[in-house]
């Protein structure tokens, strides 16, 4: 199968590379557009303001990028190798810090929740949602909902019991959820609107060929 065929019905971005033939070159596709993933979060979270326990940072629109542009599974296993990264003490987080001492930190749950956000992303990608705004901003926010889920109650339990404070229902709100809904909807309606340019510009060039 030919790149151009692969391509004529891509379910997301990433399907434009192509399918090789053989399965190693398949599985080298997909290894570099994993590791792509990683490095567009990498820079995405040295894009952060620090203002408590958890970052502001561009990494929630890289995992929705990421997801999208790749598909699920694929960019399930990106998020998953840039947390590893992390782990293995690549500068790959926001700020310094990194290694298996990160697990401590009050923001780890965060890189947690970034993979099955990233699946979702992916999942609704796969289904067409990422080519409309309007259908992308939904999708998009209902995955940005994902790693609270997952990060906020490690937030509250490294914050009890890693550092000591006292944890209210409300001390935690103001720490991991409330500074994030409107930075969070922001980056949701950018990415929301860079995707269906990206498949815009694809059609383009496709009628033109």
């Amino acid at each position: 199968m030919s790149a151009v065929a692969a391509s004529a019905s891509p379910r997301v971005l990433a399907d434009l590379a192509g399918r090789p033939r053989t399965r190693a070159r398949a599985f080298a596709v997909d290894a570099a557009l994993v590791l792509t993933g990683v490095a567009v979060m990498a820079l995405l979270a040295k894009v952060s303001f620090f203002i408590g326990p958890v970052p502001i940072t561009g990494q929630t629109a890289g995992v929705i990028l990421v997801g999208a542009a790749l598909g699920a599974r694929r960019g399930a296993a990106s998020l998953t190798a840039y947390a590893l990264a992390g782990l293995a003490g690549l500068p790959v987080f926001a700020g310094p810090l990194a290694g298996p001492a990160y697990v401590l930190s009050p923001s780890f749950g965060f890189i947690v929740g970034f993979i099955p956000a990233a699946f979702l992303a992916g999942w609704f990608a796969e289904r067409a949602w990422d080519r409309r705004p309007v259908r992308a901003f939904l999708g998009f926010v209902l995955a940005s909902i994902v790693p609270f889920l997952v990060g906020v109650p490690y937030l509250a339990v490294i914050l009890a019991t890693v550092l000591g404070q006292d944890v209210t229902f409300a001390s935690v709100m103001d720490a991991g959820v409330v500074p994030f809904i409107l930075p969070g909807l922001l980056k949701a309606a950018v990415v929301a609107l860079v995707l269906p340019g990206a498949w815009a510009l694809v059609r383009s060039v496709d009628r033109t060929r």
